[in-house]
Order: C-alpha cells, then sequence, then structure tokens
C-alpha cells in the first residue's frame, strides 16, 4: 500500500523532493510503518524502483513462450506490446523517474539491475531474430529499450496523456525490417 502510494505520489507531483508525510498522509500510515518497512524515504525509493524492475521482469519473461510460432511482424507486435504494458506501468513510470532523479547517487546495485533488464531486452532481441547473429539481436534489444524509455519519458514530462500508438507501430515496423533486412543477408 505505501509503495502504491509512493508511486501515486511520484506521478501527481513530481519526484523533485518527494515527502515522507505526504507519502504517509496518503496512505493513511505513519512514519513508523515506513521505518519498519523501508528504513528511511531512501529505502522505499528503491522499493518502488523494485517492483518496478519485478514487474517488467515479470512480463518479459512471459513473452518469448507465446511468440514462437507466429510470424516475424506479429512476434515483434507481441514483444512491443508486453515491453511496453511494463514500461507504462504506473509503477515502472515512478521508478524511471526515480531513477533519473537519483541518478549521480545510484547504488551499484541498482545499476546491475538496470543492466540484468537490458539483458533481458536483449533476449528478447534474440527471440525476434531467430537465427541472426548476436550483435544484430543485440541491437533490437537495445532499440526497444531506448524507444519505449524515450517514449515514457515524454509521457512522464507531458501534463496530459500522449497517444503512443504511432511511435509503438513505427517501432515495430522499424524491428521487423531490421530482422527481415538482416535475415535475408545470411
Amino acid at each position: 500500500m505505501v509503495i502504491d502510494e509512493t508511486v501515486r505520489y511520484i506521478l501527481d507531483e513530481g519526484f523533485a523532493a518527494p515527502s515522507v508525510r505526504r507519502i504517509t498522509e496518503r496512505a493513511g500510515v505513519t512514519w513508523g510503518v515506513v521505518q519498519y518497512h523501508f528504513g528511511d524515504l531512501n529505502g522505499l525509493l528503491i522499493a518502488v524502483v523494485d517492483e518496478g524492475f519485478r514487474q517488467l521482469t515479470e512480463i518479459l519473461a512471459a513473452v518469448p513462450a507465446t511468440t514462437a510460432e507466429l510470424a516475424i511482424e506479429q512476434r515483434t507486435q507481441v514483444v512491443v506490446d508486453a515491453a511496453w504494458s511494463a514500461f507504462s506501468s504506473p509503477t515502472s513510470m515512478a521508478a524511471i523517474e526515480i531513477l533519473i532523479a537519483t541518478r549521480s547517487g545510484r547504488s551499484d546495485a541498482v545499476n546491475m539491475r538496470l543492466a540484468d533488464t537490458m539483458r533481458q531486452l536483449t533476449e528478447l532481441g534474440r527471440h525476434l531474430g531467430e537465427g541472426l547473429d548476436p550483435k544484430h539481436a543485440k541491437e533490437i534489444g537495445n532499440h526497444i529499450w531506448a524507444c519505449l524509455r524515450g517514449i515514457v519519458v515524454a509521457q512522464i514530462i507531458s501534463s496530459q496523456p500522449l497517444d503512443t500508438s504511432r511511435d509503438r507501430r513505427a517501432l515495430v515496423d522499424v524491428l521487423t525490417a531490421y530482422v527481415l533486412t538482416h535475415s535475408l543477408e545470411r
């Protein structure tokens, strides 16, 4: 409940100076509850980031099993849709905002989680481009990571919800063309 309220608080009011007092008021709990479960504000923020990573990892891990029999454009659409649902969840958006705001003081553990997430996206690239060499598969993962992260940042900084369907459609088209082009080279 405290994590969920922290996510809503960050999305409603931004990260600039999260107030534990405001978060606890909104969640209907005391500072002691936050201290008991998270230690302090930084512990709470790391818990939000961890939950965002957990959700993203869970969604990405489920994708390959469901797409093997589909044509490349359909597989790409499934992967982009799944990755977008993970990246655009409120928890993921709040986690990205926290990661941006705390980048200079981020712990090695958080940086390692980011690297693990990137490896998962690279694996999705390998799955999309079955038969591609690892370099090309990695490029697909990098592109998914960069594009969706950019779209999320645009959502975060916009004062109104954005329609991202055209951007995501363009990503599917680019990835499909990339796979087909590099598959033909082999």
